[in-house]
C-alpha cells in the first residue's frame, strides 16, 4: 500500500510543480504535464514499470472528457453541424489515411500495415486540442468550431476502424503468436464477448449495444437521477454519475467498441436532461485530474532506449506526419472557406497524432496487424507529435495571429460618404443596441469601428458602418464631427476611449460625449476628462437582473420595481460625493481610505433603504408609480 502512496505522491508533485510553471511561461498546461512525465520517468527514473498500467487507468480521463463534450451538444446542434462534421471531418480522415498509406507503401510496408498506420495517424488529439481551446478561449472562433467538428468525426470514426483492424491481420504474425503460445486473456480479450463472433453477428451486437445505450440513456437515466437526487446526498449523486460513465465504458469494452465513443453518445443523449449541469459539474474534477495524469503517463512512457536507437527516424516521421496533416488541413480550410488566422488555427491545432493512436496501436498488435517492434517506434512518433503540439499553439499566438491583427489594423480606413447627427464609435454588442434604437427613432448616425470583421458582419445585416480608428482626427473630420451634436463611444478598449474623450472635448467642445465605462474607476476617469454622460456597462443590466431575481424569490413585481428605483436613486444621490472623494485621492491610488469609508456608508444606507416600506414615502417617484394589474405577475413569469 505504501508503494502506491509513494507513486501517487510522485505523479501529483510533478504536476503541482511543472504545470503552474509551464502556464506562467506561456507554454500551456498540456506541455507542463508532458514535461513533468518525462522528468519523473525517463530522466530521473522515479516511475517506470507501472506507467503502462496507469496509462490505461488515466485514459478514463479521455472517456470523461468526451462524456462532458457530449453533454454540451444537443442532437439538433449535431444536425446543424452535419456539413462540417461529415464533409470536413470525413475528407480529413479519408485523405490523411490515403496519403500516409501511400507514403508507407513507398517505403516498402505491406498494404495492410500501411492502411493501419494511415488510420492511426489520421486521428488527432481531442484531449490536447480541447484543453488548449478552453484555456485560450479559442473554442468559439471559426477555426475552433471547425476543429471541433473534425475531432467529433474522428472520435466517431474509431468505431469502423476498430471493426476493420482485425480483418487486416497478417498470417505470419498470427502463426508467430500461436507458436509463442500467446494467450488472449493476457491482453484482456477474456472480457471481450464478441472476440470470436462472425462478422454479421458482431455487427448485430454493435447495433444492439448502441441502441440499448441511446434508449436506456433517454428513458432510464431520468428516473434514476430523480431517485438519487431525492436522497439529498451529494456523494450519492457523484457515485451515480461515475457508475453511469464507468458502466457505459465497460459495456462498450465488452462489445469491442471504444469506451470514449460510448461515453460521448451517452452525453449527447443526456444533453437535454434537467440534470445536465449537475452531471457536468460532478464529472469535471475527475476529468481534469485524470486527463492530467494521462498526459504525464505519455511523457513518462517515452522509451529512451528505443528512442536512442531510432531517434532520427522518430523525429523525421513525426515532423513528416505533422507536415502532411497540416497541409491537408490547410487545403481543406481553403475549400471550406475558413478565413484568415482561423485557417492557420485549424491546420496547426489538428496536425498531431492523438491519444487514440495509442489505443489503436495496442489493438493492432493484439490483432496481429503491426509487429511489436514497429509499434514501439510508432508510439514514440505519436508521443513526439503530441509533445510538439503546444509549440504550434505558441507559434499561432506569438507569430501568426499578431500578423493578421497588424494587417487588419493597417487596412486603409473606409471613405465616409455621409454625415449624421450622431457618431457612434464601436459597433459591438453594446453599440449595436444603441445604434438600432437611434435609427429606429429617425436619428441619422455614422458608425465607426476599428475591427474590419465586425464592420463586414454589420453590413451583412444591413447596418451601414465604416472601418476606421475613431482616435484618428482625420477620420472624425471625414465623419462630420464639426456638424455632429452627439458622439456615442462604446469601444471595448479603455485607452482608446480615454484618447477619444480627450481629443473631442479639446478640439470639438460643442459635441456632447456619451461614453461607455467599464467600472466606477473608469467612469471617474472619463468624467475627469470631460465626458458629459457616462454609463457603466453592467450597471443597469445587473440592476434589472437583480429585480428579476427578487421576483423569482417571491417578491411582488411592484415591490421589486420600488426597491430597484430606491437603489438607483441612492446611487445617483451619492454619485457626486463619491466622485469628489475619488478626485481628491492620490494620483497613484484614487481609491483612498476616505473613499472606502464613504462607500461603506453608502452600503449601510442602501441596507436601510431596502428595509423601508413603501408607505414611508422615501421616494416621490415610487409613490407616483402605478401598480400593475393583478395578472401582471403571472404574465411576467410567462
Amino acid at each position: 500500500m505504501t508503494g502506491y502512496f509513494l507513486q501517487a505522491f510522485v505523479y501529483l508533485i510533478a504536476a503541482v510543480l511543472a504545470v503552474p510553471l509551464a502556464k506562467r511561461l506561456g507554454l500551456g498546461s498540456v506541455l507542463g504535464y508532458l514535461i513533468a512525465g518525462v522528468i519523473i520517468g525517463p530522466v530521473i527514473g522515479l516511475v517506470g514499470a507501472e506507467t503502462a498500467t496507469i496509462q490505461h487507468f488515466a485514459e478514463f480521463g479521455v472517456v470523461m472528457m468526451l462524456f462532458v463534450v457530449g453533454l454540451e451538444l444537443e442532437p439538433r446542434m449535431l444536425w446543424n453541424m452535419r456539413h462540417k462534421l461529415i464533409g470536413l471531418g470525413g475528407l480529413q480522415v479519408g485523405i490523411t489515411t490515403l496519403v500516409v498509406m501511400l507514403a508507407c507503401l513507398a517505403f516498402g510496408l505491406q498494404w495492410s500495415i500501411a492502411l493501419a498506420v494511415g488510420l492511426i495517424f489520421s486521428l488527432s488529439s481531442t484531449a490536447i486540442v480541447l484543453q488548449t481551446f478552453n484555456e485560450k478561449g479559442l473554442g468559439k472562433t471559426d477555426g475552433g468550431r471547425s476543429s471541433f467538428s473534425v475531432l467529433l468525426f474522428q472520435d466517431i470514426a474509431v468505431i469502423p476502424m476498430l471493426a476493420l483492424i482485425p480483418l487486416l491481420a497478417l498470417p505470419e504474425l498470427v502463426a508467430l503468436s500461436e507458436k509463442l503460445g500467446e494467450a488472449a486473456a493476457e491482453h484482456g480479450d477474456s472480457l471481450n464477448l464478441v472476440a470470436h463472433l462472425p462478422g454479421w453477428a458482431y455487427a448485430i451486437v454493435v447495433v444492439v449495444a448502441i441502441v440499448a445505450l441511446v434508449v436506456g440513456g433517454h428513458f432510464l437515466s431520468r428516473p434514476l437521477f430523480r431517485y438519487v437526487a431525492s436522497s439529498g446526498l451529494r456523494e450519492i449523486f457523484t457515485a451515480a454519475t461515475l457508475m453511469l460513465v464507468i458502466g457505459i465504458a465497460a459495456l462498450m469494452g465488452l462489445v469491442g467498441l471504444s469506451p470514449a465513443l460510448g461515453a460521448f453518445l451517452a452525453g449527447v443523449v443526456l444533453a437535454n436532461s434537467e440534470f445536465r449541469h449537475e452531471l457536468e459539474s460532478t464529472i469535471e474534477p475527475f476529468k481534469g485530474l485524470l486527463l492530467g495524469l494521462f498526459f504525464i503517463t505519455v511523457g513518462a512512457g517515452v522509451d529512451f532506449g528505443v528512442l536512442q536507437l531510432h531517434w532520427g527516424k522518430v523525429i523525421a516521421m513525426a515532423l513528416a506526419i505533422m507536415l502532411i496533416k497540416a497541409t491537408i488541413l490547410f487545403v481543406l480550410a481553403i475549400i471550406f472557406k475558413i478565413k484568415n488566422s482561423d485557417r492557420w488555427l485549424f491546420a496547426l491545432s489538428l496536425a498531431q497524432a492523438g491519444e487514440f493512436g495509442f489505443v489503436l496501436l495496442n489493438y493492432t498488435v493484439q490483432n496481429h496487424v503491426i509487429p511489436h517492434d514497429l509499434s514501439q517506434i510508432l508510439s514514440l512518433v505519436v508521443a513526439f507529435s503530441m509533445f510538439l503540439t503546444p509549440s504550434l499553439f505558441i507559434l499561432y499566438d506569438k507569430v501568426i495571429l499578431p500578423r493578421y491583427e497588424r494587417s487588419e489594423n493597417h487596412q486603409e480606413p473606409d471613405e465616409i460618404d455621409e454625415k449624421g447627427t450622431v457618431i457612434v464609435a464601436g459597433i459591438g454588442r453594446f453599440g449595436q443596441i444603441i445604434n438600432r434604437f437611434l435609427v429606429a427613432n429617425g436619428i441619422k448616425t455614422v458608425v465607426l469601428d476599428h475591427q474590419a470583421g465586425q464592420v463586414e458582419l454589420m453590413r451583412k445585416i444591413n447596418i451601414k458602418s465604416y472601418f476606421g480608428d475613431a482616435t484618428q482626427p482625420d477620420l472624425l473630420h471625414t465623419a462630420g464631427i464639426e456638424e455632429a451634436k452627439l458622439m456615442v463611444v462604446t469601444i471595448d478598449d479603455k485607452e482608446k476611449v480615454r484618447d477619444i474623450v480627450k481629443y473631442v472635448k479639446h478640439a470639438h467642445p460643442h459635441v456632447r460625449l456619451m461614453v461607455r465605462a467599464f467600472d466606477r474607476g473608469h467612469a471617474y476617469e472619463l468624467r475627469s476628462l470631460g465626458a458629459d454622460h457616462i454609463i457603466t456597462e453592467a450597471y443597469y443590466s445587473a440592476l434589472e437582473m437583480g429585480g428579476r431575481a427578487l421576483n423569482e424569490l417571491g417578491f411582488h413585481p411592484f415591490k421589486s420595481e420600488q426597491l430597484k428605483a430606491a437603489f438607483d436613486q441612492i446611487e445617483k444621490d451619492n454619485k457626486e460625493k463619491l466622485y469628489q472623494t475619488w478626485l481628491a485621492g492620490n494620483e497613484d491610488n484614487r481609491f483612498s481610505n476616505d473613499y472606502r469609508e464613504l462607500f461603506l456608508q453608502l452600503e449601510e444606507l442602501l441596507g436601510k433603504a431596502m428595509s423601508k416600506d413603501r408607505s414611508d414615502g422615501h421616494s416621490l417617484t415610487e409613490r407616483g408609480w402605478t401598480p400593475p394589474p393583478k395578472s401582471y405577475q403571472d404574465d411576467f413569469k410567462q
